[in-house]
């Protein structure tokens, strides 16, 4: 992925036509590549046009709850997710966040809020970037584990995949690119998030909690 929006495809999923019309026209202006849809075959289609970089996935639609087109996305697609909703609560914003979810935005949000956003989560999907040592690395193998961080995709023994969100694919690959090291909780937040603020330190032990469900690697490479 490149820093440039001319290059980078959104995708808003949006059933309000004055909020989808005022984010598109935003984020074109901005320089970025944008599709809008209201359902399944919307996102479908979207994807088919141009594999989407980064939807923004309103929660409370009306054909389809959002957090079911959230895994259908996860299934068929390596775009990253931020969740838009009216549900401004706490809880809400965890929940979506343990989903997996990239980030989380409430409703009334700020214009240049949530493109600074969707920059800090665009950024977080180059983690390779960051790591020229192992460029040119396409995979890597453990146990009966294989791990393909470009199409951020987890393969068990029997071939089947396991899709990763992004926060997930950024955790396995620090892992990976540094086995035998043992990372704290605030290394692990650099180096996910970077010197992005007001990151909740509860999200990365969301993330290793539901590594731990995967490959053994990721809990045995932790240190509470």
């Amino acid at each position: 992925m490149t820093d440039t929006p001319q290059a980078i495809h959104i995708l808003i999923v949006e059933d309000d036509p004055e909020i989808c019309g005022l984010l598109q026209r935003y984020l074109q202006r901005l320089g970025y590549k944008v599709s809008t849809a209201l359902n399944r075959a919307g996102i479908d289609a979207a994807e088919k046009r141009r594999p989407v970089d980064l939807t923004l996935l309103d929660l409370m639609l009306p054909e389809e709850d959002g957090r079911t087109l959230y895994k259908h996305l996860r299934q068929t697609s390596a775009t990253r997710i931020i969740m838009v909703s009216a549900l401004n609560d706490i809880h809400d914003r965890i929940s979506g966040l343990d989903l997996g979810a990239d980030d989380y935005v409430s409703k009334p949000f700020d214009l240049e809020e949530l493109a600074a956003r969707i920059r800090a989560v665009l950024r977080r999907a180059q983690p390779e970037a960051a790591q020229p040592e192992t460029q040119g690395v396409q995979h890597y193998r453990f146990d009966n584990w294989l791990f393909e961080p470009a199409k951020r995709a987890l393969y068990g023994k029997t071939g089947i995949r396991v899709a990763l969100t992004g926060s997930e694919t950024d955790l396995l690959l620090t892992f990976c690119q540094n086995a035998h090291h043992v990372f704290n909780r605030t290394e692990l937040l650099a180096r996910i998030h970077g010197d992005e603020k007001n990151v909740d330190p509860r999200a990365v032990t969301g993330h290793k909690r539901k590594a731990a469900q995967r490959p053994p690697c990721c809990h045995e490479l932790w240190e509470a």
